[in-house]
């Protein structure tokens, strides 16, 4: 055979070769083909091994094994270490690039399990096709599926309707391969999330740090404040304000920004309290010096109990006056001396500032009440006695017989 006929026969065999690739793909390749999914299915896993590497080293470039002619590229942070050439490893196509590149990512690939794989425990992306009564129907690929409403979501949601149609990453909880029906969570997966998110906050948190969170619902007995993605800790109603708080709903409300201090972290970040009063200045640094004992001073009645009634002196400051401080008759109830909201002056007994207490008392230092006619009476003896000491002695009286007299009186 001739050099030219061996060149005829090459060029022929090379254009056969050819043809042969353009009419595979233009049928489509068995990738292609997979990518065209089904509505609902998951996207396809296809093996690969790196070949090369962008520029910047930013993109790994991929020979993937689904097909001739096929590569695609993948970002290098999707390693747990950076790739090396060679190495192999499953992806999952997301998509095609301008340039012709499958578009492929390894997030997913261990988030993913087929009808095969399928059972209890496993991950799987199902696509949200209605609503009933109990919950959510889906399809996992061409399988039934269903999701009971308490399944959903963290919290439990009336309306389920906006999920029509969105892809969900769930949790298997029962597989009926008789039936070819699942059963699955999707509040299984958050509440994995938030467990990693919170283990990841807590290692973080200190007791004493200051942070920012957003409330995201109020209780009773205080309001939830989420300060990290997924990341929920507990304002109590009593760490809200200095000033008493009857209901977290009278200084908050849902979607108020806030900033709190970590007050502490237990059971292994489970539970994370948060204060606001905290950030606030403490008046009991003041109050040493501004309500010293003896001293009169005026304020509102706060709240009655059946012990005495609670004195608002300032922010953040009561005192309590005992109903034995009150001149009561004994069987008397305390709303019988005095009413919430109104104002009274006082006299101070004692301050303790480590245990921030305050006695206070509606007497003076004799017994009498506080601006009664009583007192009033008895401070106009005590001058007309200290008048007549002034006085020269007249007729044997002295000092003595007019205190007498006063008491008397």
């Amino acid at each position: 055979m001739s050099a030219n006929d061996e060149s005829k026969d090459r060029d022929e065999i090379a254009a056969e070769i050819d043809a042969h690739l353009d009419a595979t793909m233009g049928q489509g390749s068995d990738l292609e083909k997979a990518v065209r999914r089904e509505e609902g299915q998951p996207p396809p896993i296809v093996r690969g091994h790196v070949v090369g590497f962008s520029a910047n080293h930013q993109d790994a470039i991929v020979e993937l094994e689904g097909g001739p002619r096929e590569q695609g590229t993948i970002s290098v942070e999707e390693f747990d270490e950076p790739p090396r050439f060679g190495d192999p490893f499953d992806f999952v196509v997301v998509g095609r690039a301008d340039d012709g590149l499958w578009i492929l990512s390894r997030s997913e690939v261990k988030q993913l399990a087929s009808w095969k794989e399928m059972e209890k425990g496993k991950l799987v992306t199902a696509r949200v096709t209605g609503q009933n009564t109990g919950g959510l129907e889906l399809k996992v690929g061409p399988t039934d599926a269903f999701m009971p409403a308490s399944q959903v979501g963290l919290h439990r949601e009336n309306d389920l309707a906006h999920y029509i149609g969105q892809n969900l990453v769930c949790q298997v909880m029962e597989v009926d391969r008789r039936r070819k029906r699942v059963t699955l969570s999707r509040r299984k997966v958050l509440e994995q999330e938030a467990r990693e998110k919170r283990a990841e906050v807590v290692a973080e948190l200190v007791a004493g740090a200051v942070v920012k969170g957003t409330v995201t619902r109020i209780e009773d007995f205080g309001a939830f404040v989420e300060i990290r993605p997924g990341v929920e800790g507990l304002l109590h109603v009593s760490n809200i304000s200095r000033q008493r708080v009857k209901h977290p709903s009278d200084r908050l409300k849902e979607g108020d920004q806030v900033e709190v201090a970590v007050l502490e972290i237990s059971q292994g970040g489970k539970r994370i309290g948060l204060g606001m009063k905290q950030l606030e200045p403490d008046p009991w640094d003041e109050v040493v010096e501004a309500f010293p004992p003896g001293s009169l001073v005026t304020g509102k009645v706060a709240r009655l109990a059946t012990f005495g009634a609670f004195v608002n002196l300032m922010d953040g400051v009561d005192g309590l006056v005992h109903v034995s401080q009150m001149g009561l008759p004994r069987g008397r109830h305390v709303s019988d001396a005095v009413k919430e909201g109104t104002e009274i002056t006082v006299r101070v007994v004692s301050v303790d500032r480590d245990k921030q207490r305050i006695a206070l008392s509606r007497l003076d230092d004799k017994g009498k009440i506080i601006g009664s006619e009583d007192e009033s009476a008895a401070d106009e003896d005590i001058e007309e006695v200290r008048r007549e000491n002034k006085r020269p002695e007249r007729g044997g009286v002295n000092l003595g017989d007019l205190l007498r007299k006063a008491l008397e009186d």
